[in-house]
């Protein structure tokens, strides 16, 4: 059923930074919103040319909607010391999408493991903190092809339902394309053929046609 279909995650807004320092050391975390490997490797060789002279940029990220596509990397720190702490973080702050490099400069004094694990969890967890949240949906893509005659219509009934209209084209054959939410899409498509038709979503099954108008998925999202 769609109702457990999970189409909603977090993702940060827009980039953010953060700060750690500890024995002279100091730890500047960047935070960014990513949403594939190649904005994940723009953004390393950004902050490497930010950076020339450090020695560590460890980082951690996670892509799609529950987090399937991710990585967590020490760049030469202890094993399980930097990568998986700052992953861990994205964890805590249950976010996806996300990419946090921490740029390390050393200062003489060394931290051993546990004070590794907590100057990059913290730094990490300062430049989340410091980002905004905002909620990503994802949606499948449906275009309604319609007569030309039933086009006032059709946007009327479109339009009730309150659903994103991201594309209409009015020439020889008029056609509008809406971005419905997953979990919404079977209920939707229901009401949505029962008002076209003008008749009750009882009267509505998987094989119901509408004769002025075709409803086919384009476009699906991919998590």
């Amino acid at each position: 059923m769609n109702k457990l279909i999970k189409d909603t995650y977090q993702v940060l807004a827009s980039s953010s930074e953060g700060e750690y320092k500890e024995k002279g050391s100091k730890f500047l975390s960047y935070a960014y919103p990513v949403q594939n490997v190649e904005e994940v490797e723009y953004y390393q060789a950004e902050v490497k040319d930010l950076h020339p002279k450090a020695r560590h940029f460890c980082y951690a990220y996670r892509i799609g909607i529950d987090g399937k596509l991710y990585r967590a990397n020490d760049d030469g720190e202890p094993s399980g010391t930097a990568g998986k702490p700052i992953h861990g973080q994205l964890l805590s702050h249950d976010l996806s999408d996300t990419l946090v490099i921490v740029v390390r400069y050393f200062g003489g004094t060394k931290l051993g493991a546990s004070g590794l694990i907590h100057a990059y969890k913290t730094a990490t967890h300062e430049a989340l903190s410091a980002g905004t949240k905002e909620d990503r949906v994802l949606s499948d893509i449906y275009r309604l092809t319609f007569d030309y005659a039933e086009m006032g219509h059709v946007l009327n009934v479109t339009k009730s339902f309150n659903l994103n209209i991201i594309s209409k084209t009015f020439e020889a054959v008029p056609f509008i394309e809406i971005e419905v939410p997953r979990s919404q899409i079977d209920q939707s498509l229901i009401e949505l053929k029962a008002k076209l038709l003008q008749i009750s979503t009882e009267q509505i099954d998987e094989k119901t046609m509408i004769p002025f108008c075709k409803i086919e998925k384009i476009i699906e999202s991919d998590d």
